[in-house]
């Protein structure tokens, strides 16, 4: 029987649900989860009953959960205001064009404030120190009453420690950054333009079925330099809305010093990267991609942060804590980087007034999470091999802390921002990760199915074509917690990059440098390659997930690893762009394989299938490589025997009626051989097979000979077919 459930939210963000006030300063560890109820728990039952024995786990997170936000009401009025804490803290500018700065230093002696607007004088501006080690300085504005600091002067923040040490620093809080060509610190840049940028467009729906394309601004364009805001507006955005994804993942948009960390070494958190442009030239991207109906989510890192002292926020204060645990517990031994301190207050504001400034400054809508299952262990997951038995994620080897900081940094967003989508990067499986914290669950809309690309690479890496595990495939694609949405990609980012092949190379390496044109005949090699890339893409696309993404370029087999300037390749950047322009050479075979991701997105937006619930697998023959399912009453049929093909194949179906040909990888436009009849109509026999109620024959392919250069014969790996039953309601 369904279970209905509810919870009631107060305006002011803290969850209704207990029902009376705890005195939570009388209560031990073992006592939490002794007095809470979890409103929709049943609901999570229901989902996964082996997860009952864990209950007292789930009520201890909830409690905790519902601690911090007793808290943020009593001592801040709610996590509204407390998550606009970028309003008071850093630099503000005031109605009558006076100054205020603010920030968190408690181990600190004294602050001054130091920089262009006094002559970098360190001594005559001192900040007044207040409770719980916030510090505040007023600058009252100039005699003709405009603000003392003007529009991109640099700044410092002067620490004197009680040892004794002048340290300089960058606020935590600093909305620009920037360095100069040949130096190696940032400078806070004050960031108040005369004429802001305005949004014009409203933030799109949210779609129910989410195709995303994964950017790297810095690289988004041919030429072997760091792409900018504008060249992505102008060149990237019309590419990415005509390939029909809807949804965009910006990487490397938080500032970081050190760009060969790929964005994931963040020095300044509130600070957009100023080596593409300005803020205004970002906000205007976003809002150029809203115009176009896509969304843009931040590649938020909230797991670590760089060690740098001067430009980031190690050190800041002198300690070797302040936003982060004391080593060894604060520091990340294989990322050498600093782990926050998510049991602070003043780390919670931070974190969580990040988050609130992407949304609101911005207008990002949502964010992807970075490093998560680093966050929920202990032990970041280092050396642990997750078997997916329940008591790894449930125990000491928990951090509880940073658990509860992600139920409340989902519950603040999806409170505040309805529609806001958020994303988990976790390797480990983490039960209800993807359920609603009134479940007890996290509250992500999506995980992503990290297990998938690392599938595909492995059989490409380790195994012939004949010896393909058919159900192995499947059990990848489909092994996902139900009822918890995931995205599925064949490859991301991370087999982009240098050290790692993207599949397009380790189908077709070197060939891909000189047998790519569509005026010579296909090579075995490309042949093969070209197939194949678009049948991994469909089937993980079609059986993978609820969301489907995509790493910029690798649509059209991009032909070449990602590596960004270094010692290590003498500061090139011959490896840090992406060669659209590839795409656009007639003569090459690339423009083939964007068309069928293009064509492959359309027909998903016209059928849904990824907002579908999870398909029907009707076969996965392992002696013909044959798989069949259906999905959103679309019927999908791949073969990936290296040379067998069959006439007159019974499939299963469950509608009754006529298919058509949809989506064929093999057509002439895809870089296929173009032998399926799109005319074709198939016709179900009332015959029951393989657990649908219906069955249809088709034609898998002909056996295709072709010379190759070489004079060497091979057989042409086949393709997949999609149909569409007409006359049967979706």
């Amino acid at each position: 029987m369904p279970v209905l459930c509810s919870l009631a939210v107060s305006p002011s963000g803290r969850l209704a649900a207990v029902g009376a006030r705890l005195a939570w300063s009388g209560e031990t560890m073992a006592d939490l989860g002794d007095n809470v109820t979890i409103p929709e728990f049943s609901c999570l039952l229901q989902m996964d009953p082996y997860l009952k024995p864990y209950e007292q786990d789930f009520r201890r997170r909830y409690e905790l959960l519902q601690k911090q936000l007793f808290l943020l009401e009593e001592a801040e009025g709610g996590f509204d205001q407390f998550t606009r804490s970028y309003n008071t803290f850093g630099v503000q500018r005031r109605p009558d064009n006076s100054l205020y700065f603010k920030e968190w230093a408690p181990a600190a002696e004294a602050l001054f404030l130091t920089g262009d607007f006094n002559g970098w004088d360190k001594f005559s501006h001192r900040y007044t120190k207040k409770e719980f080690g916030k510090w505040e300085l007023i600058l009252p504005p100039k005699h003709d009453n405009s603000p003392a600091v003007d529009h991109n002067s640099k700044l410092k923040v002067v620490v004197h420690t009680k040892e004794g040490q002048r340290l300089y620093r960058i606020s935590p809080w600093a909305k620009y950054v920037t360095k100069e060509e040949k130096a190696i610190i940032y400078d806070w840049v004050h960031w108040d333009p005369p004429q802001p940028y305005i949004h014009i467009h409203p933030r799109p729906k949210k779609p129910t079925s989410l195709r995303i394309y994964e950017a790297h601004v810095g690289i988004g364009s041919p030429e072997g330099k760091i792409a900018s805001y504008n060249n992505f507006t102008t060149n990237v955005l019309p590419r990415i809305k005509d390939l029909g994804y809807n949804c965009i993942q910006l990487m490397a948009i938080m500032e970081h010093a050190y760009y060969a960390s790929f964005g994931y070494q963040i020095t300044s958190f509130f600070a957009a990267s100023s080596r593409y442009g300005t803020p205004d030239e970002l906000k205007q991207l976003i809002d150029v991609a809203h115009s176009m109906g896509i969304l843009v989510l931040l590649d938020v890192v909230h797991s670590h942060a760089s060690k740098n002292t001067e430009d980031g926020l190690n050190r800041f204060d002198g300690s070797d804590s302040c936003f982060f645990h004391s080593p060894p517990r604060g520091e990340h031994s294989l990322w050498d980087s600093r782990l926050f301190d998510y049991s602070s207050w003043e780390v919670l504001r931070f974190l969580l007034s990040n988050l609130r400034w992407w949304m609101e400054e911005y207008r990002f809508d949502g964010f992807r999470f970075d490093g998560i299952t680093s966050m929920l262990y202990h032990h970041h997951g280092i050396g642990t091999g997750f078997t997916g038995d329940y008591s790894e994620y449930f125990g000491l080897q928990v951090d509880e802390d940073s658990l509860v900081y992600l139920m409340l940094a989902n519950h603040v967003l999806h409170t505040l921002y309805p529609d806001c989508i958020t994303v988990a990067e976790d390797v480990s499986g983490m039960p209800a990760l993807c359920r609603k914290v009134e479940e007890g669950g996290l509250g992500f809309d999506y995980r992503l199915a990290m297990a998938v690309p690392d599938k595909w690479i492995q059989i490409l890496k380790e195994l012939k074509d004949e010896e393909w595990n058919i159900g192995n495939i499947v059990h990848t694609l489909t092994n996902r917690r139900y009822g918890e949405k995931c995205i599925a990609y064949a490859e991301s980012h991370d087999q982009a990059l240098v050290g790692d092949k993207s599949l397009a190379f380790w189908l077709m390496d070197k060939e891909m440098y000189t047998n790519m044109s569509s005026l010579i005949p296909m090579t075995a090699i490309i042949d093969r390659g070209m197939q194949l890339h678009k049948m991994i893409r469909l089937i993980t696309h079609g059986l993978g997930g609820e969301g489907y993404l995509n790493f910029m370029g690798n649509e059209f087999g991009h032909p070449e690893w990602l590596d960004f300037p270094r010692e290590g390749n003498n500061q090139s950047y011959h490896y840090a762009r992406r060669q659209f322009n590839l795409v656009d050479m007639d003569h090459l075979r690339y423009g083939q394989l964007y068309a069928f991701d293009r064509d492959m997105n359309r027909t998903e937006d016209k059928y849904g299938w990824l907002a579908a619930p999870p398909a029907f697998v009707s076969a996965k023959h392992e002696e013909d490589k044959v798989i069949v399912f259906d999905r959103a009453n679309v019927l999908f049929i791949f073969n990936f025997h290296p040379n067998k093909s069959f006439q007159d194949y019974r499939v299963a179906v469950e509608a009754p009626g006529k298919y058509k040909i949809k989506l064929d990888s093999d057509a002439v436009q895809y870089g296929g051989h173009g032998r399926l009849d799109h005319n074709t109509e198939f016709f179900t026999y009332p015959e029951p097979f393989n657990g649908r109620s219906n069955s249809i024959k088709v034609s898998i392919g002909k056996i295709l000979q072709t010379v190759s250069q070489d004079d060497s014969v091979f057989i042409e790996r086949h393709w997949e077919e999609t149909s569409e039953s007409e006359g049967c309601g979706r």
